[in-house]
C-alpha cells in the first residue's frame, strides 16, 4: 500500500547514516541528555506498521502526513538498522520545561489515493513510533469503529490532533507519552468528502505539549519505561513455573543419577568377577556394553561434519553465556535501541575462533586429515543457512518496503564483519586446535574389523530416541520460551535475565541428563554407534522448538500476512538450529565423558 516515491524518500537519506552510525558494533550510551529551561528537545519520527505484526513496519514518512521539505534522518546504530529504526527529524517543535496548546503543525490536502491509504492504514491497526531523547513513544494512527448489524456501520478516522506528556526530573526527561484524550478524528472518506467541491480532503495536524515534573531520577528512567506498555504486557516473574521447571529437573536428575549409578554397579560387580586378560580378549559369554569394549571407540563417519557441529555448537554456548552474563550487568536497558543485535553481532564474530579451535582440536584426536576443508566447513556450518535465510526474508521485505529490508551499505558491513573478523579467527583457533591436539584418550584399543549390531528393538531406534531426548528439555524450557517468544516476537522488553539464566542451566543439564541415560541404553543393547546418536537424541530438542513455533504463530499470535510470515518462520528456523547445535554438543561430550569413565572403571588387565 505504500508509495514508491514515499520509499524513495524514506530511503533517500538513510546511506549516510549507517555509514556514519552503523559502523560502531556497540550502542552508545543510554543515558539522556541534559536541558536547560527553553532548550530544543528533539522529536524524531520513526516507523509505522500494523499493530500484530511486530517485524512489519514502514517508514513514517511514506504515509501521506507533515513532513520537512528536507529529510534529515539520525545517525543510527548497527543494531538499530537491523532493528527497522530509520528516525528522521520532525516539524514538532518541543521546548524543554514549555508548555504548547493547540499549535498547528501544517495543513493538507489529501487526494482521494492518499484518503485510501490512510484509511487501510486505519483499518489494519497501524500504530506509529517516534523517539525523544532515546524514549520510545507510540500511538495509533488513527481510529475505527465497528457498530450495527442491520443497519452495519463502519466508521473510518485520522488522529490530526496529538497531545504530548512529557515527565522530567531536573535537567533530563524521564518519561514521554502521547494521547488522543478529548479529540475527535477526523472521517476518512474518499471521493473528495472535504472541501471545495470534491477536490480533496482538507486537514489541519495539531499538537499541545504539556511538562510534568517527576518525583523520578534520572538514572532509573528505565524503570519509568519499563513499567508502562503501549502494548499488551506479557512479562512477568513467573516463579511457580520456575519451581515447578526446577522441581522437575531435581526429580529427573535425581531419577536417573541413582538409577544408573545403581544399575552401573551391578555391572561392574558382575563383569569384574573375573580378571580380564586384555583388552583385546573378548569373553563370548560376555553381554551388555562390555563385550563392545573394542568397538565403542572406533570412529564414526563424516567426521568433519560431527566436528564442525562439535564447534559451532561451543560458539553459540559461548555467545549465549556472553549474552545472558552481558544482560545480568545492565548492559542491554530499555533505552539501548538495538543493543542486544549489536552484540550479538560483534559476539557471534569474536566467538568464531572458539568454533574454530573446538572443531579442529576434535578433528584431529580422530585422526582427521582434511583440516582444511573441516575449517571451511565449520566457518559455513551456520553462516550458510543464515545468509540463506536472510536473503529470502529480506527480499521479501524488501519487495514490501519494509524498514526491516537492510540497507546495502549494511549488508556490506555484515559481510565486512565476517569476512575479516569472523572467518580470520577460525582460521587462527583452528590452527592452534590442530597445533595443540593429542591422541584420543580411549582406555582400550578399538578392533579392526567392526562388530556386528544385534538387532534392536523399536524402542531403541534412533527416532525413538530423539522423540524422548527432545521431548523432556523441550518441557523444562516450554514456559520461559512463551516469554522469550512474546519478546523477540513482540515489542516488549525481556528484563527476568535471572529466571533465564537459571532455565538456561536447566536446558543444559536436563540434555546431558538424557543423553547419557539413552547412550547407556544404547550401549547396554550392543550397539556402538554412539557418535551421531548422541548428538542427535537431545539436539532433537530444536524440531520441537520449532514446532512450537508453529503453534505460537498460530494459536499464541494475531501475526499475518506474507512479511511477518516469511520473518517468523525463516528466523525460527534459524532458532532451532541453534538450539541443535548447542544441545547437540552438549549431549555429545556428556556422554563421551560418561563413556570414558564407564570403560576406565572397568577392569581390563
Amino acid at each position: 500500500m505504500l508509495t514508491r516515491q514515499g520509499l524513495r524518500l524514506a530511503g533517500g537519506g538513510l546511506w549516510w547514516c549507517v555509514v556514519t552510525g552503523g559502523l560502531l558494533l556497540l550502542p552508545l550510551g543510554s543515558g539522556g541528555a541534559t536541558y536547560r529551561t527553553g532548550d530544543p528537545v528533539t522529536l524524531y519520527v520513526n516507523k509505522v506498521g500494523p499493530y500484530h505484526n511486530p517485524q512489519e513496519t514502514y517508514h513514517y514518512y511514506t504515509l501521506p502526513v507533515c513532513r520537512p521539505k528536507e529529510v534529515h534522518h539520525k545517525s543510527l546504530s548497527l543494531g538499530e538498522v537491523l532493528d527497522g529504526d530509520r528516525m528522521a527529524e520532525s516539524l514538532y517543535e518541543i521546548h524543554f520545561r514549555q508548555n504548547t496548546e493547540r499549535r498547528t503543525l501544517c495543513q493538507l490536502t489529501l487526494t482521494d489515493t492518499e484518503v485510501e491509504q490512510l484509511r487501510e492504514a486505519v483499518e489494519e491497526l497501524y500504530y506509529f513510533e517516534f523517539v525523544l531523547d532515546e524514549i520510545p513513544i507510540w500511538g495509533f494512527v488513527g481510529y475505527m469503529e465497528e457498530s450495527g448489524f442491520l443497519p452495519h456501520s463502519h466508521k473510518v478516522g485520522l488522529w490530526t490532533h496529538l497531545d504530548f506528556n512529557i515527565e522530567y526530573s531536573g535537567e533530563a526527561v524521564v518519561f514521554a507519552n502521547v494521547s488522543v484524550r478529548d479529540v475527535k478524528p477526523v472521517p476518512l472518506e474518499a471521493g473528495g468528502g472535504g472541501t471545495d467541491g470534491g477536490r480533496g480532503l482538507a486537514v489541519m495536524h495539531t499538537y499541545s505539549v504539556r511538562w510534568f515534573e517527576s518525583s523520578l531520577p534520572a538514572a532509573r528512567r528505565a524503570e519509568r519505561l519499563r513499567d508502562y506498555s503501549f502494548f499488551p504486557k506479557t512479562l512477568e516473574i513467573h516463579w511457580l513455573s520456575i519451581i515447578n521447571s526446577l522441581v522437575l529437573v531435581v526429580l529427573l536428575l535425581g531419577f536417573v543419577i541413582i538409577i544408573l549409578m545403581r544399575v552401573l554397579k551391578n555391572d561392574f560387580a558382575r563383569y569384574n568377577v573375573e580378571e580380564e586378560a586384555g583388552c583385546d580378549d573378548v569373553d563370548q559369554g560376555d553381554n551388555g556394553w562390555k563385550i563392545i569394549h573394542t568397538d565403542v571407540f572406533r570412529f564414526p563417519p563424516h567426521r568433519s561434519l560431527l566436528c564442525a557441529v562439535l564447534g559451532v555448537g561451543a560458539q553459540f554456548l559461548t555467545l549465549a553465556t556472553a549474552i545472558i552474563v552481558m544482560a545480568l550487568l545492565g548492559m542491554f536497558n530499555v533505552h539501548r535501541h538495538g543493543a542486544i543485535n549489536s552484540a550479538a553481532i560483534a559476539l557471534y564474530a569474536l566467538t568464531s575462533g572458539v568454533a574454530g579451535y573446538v572443531s579442529s582440536n576434535f578433528y584431529r584426536q580422530i585422526e582427521g586429515q582434511r583440516w582444511v576443508w573441516n575449517i571451511i566447513l565449520t566457518s559455513s556450518l551456520f553462516s550458510g543457512p543464515l545468509f540463506v535465510t536472510w536473503s529470502v526474508v529480506n527480499t521479501v521485505h524488501w519487495l514490501s518496503g519494509s524498514t526491516q529490508a537492510l540497507p546495502v551499505t549494511t549488508v556490506l558491513l555484515l559481510l565486512a564483519v565476517w569476512a575479516l573478523v569472523g572467518f580470520p579467527l577460525a582460521v587462527i583457533g583452528g590452527i592452534l586446535g590442530k597445533n595443540r591436539a593429542g591422541p584420543f584418550q580411549a582406555p582400550c584399543r578399538t578392533r579392526n574389523i567392526p562388530r556386528q549390531v544385534p538387532a534392536q528393538p523399536w524402542y531403541k531406534h534412533t527416532a525413538v530416541h530423539m522423540a524422548i531426548g527432545g521431548f523432556l528439555p523441550f518441557s523444562a524450557i516450554s514456559v520461559e520460551l512463551y516469554y522469550i517468544f512474546a519478546t523477540v516476537w513482540g515489542r516488549e522488553h525481556y528484563t527476568l535475565y535471572g529466571i533465564l539464566l537459571v532455565v538456561f542451566a536447566i536446558l543444559l543439564s536436563v540434555g546431558a541428563c538424557i543423553s547419557v541415560a539413552l547412550t547407556y541404553f544404547l550401549l547396554s543393547g550392543e550397539d556402538h554407534r554412539w557418535w551421531w546418536r548422541s548428538v542427535l537424541s537431545t539436539g532433537s530438542t530444536g524440531l520441537f522448538i520449532f514446532l512450537y513455533c508453529l503453534f505460537y504463530y498460530r494459536h499464541r499470535s494475531s501475526m499475518s500476512g506474507l512479511v511477518q510470515g516469511a520473518e517468523f518462520f525463516g528466523y525460527s528456523f534459524l532458532t532451532a538450529l541453534v538450539f541443535t547445535l548447542m544441545l547437540g554438543t552438549v549431549s555429545f561430550y556428556a556422554s563421551l565423558a560418561f563413556i570414558r569413565y564407564i570403560y576406565r572403571n572397568l577392569k581390563m588387565d
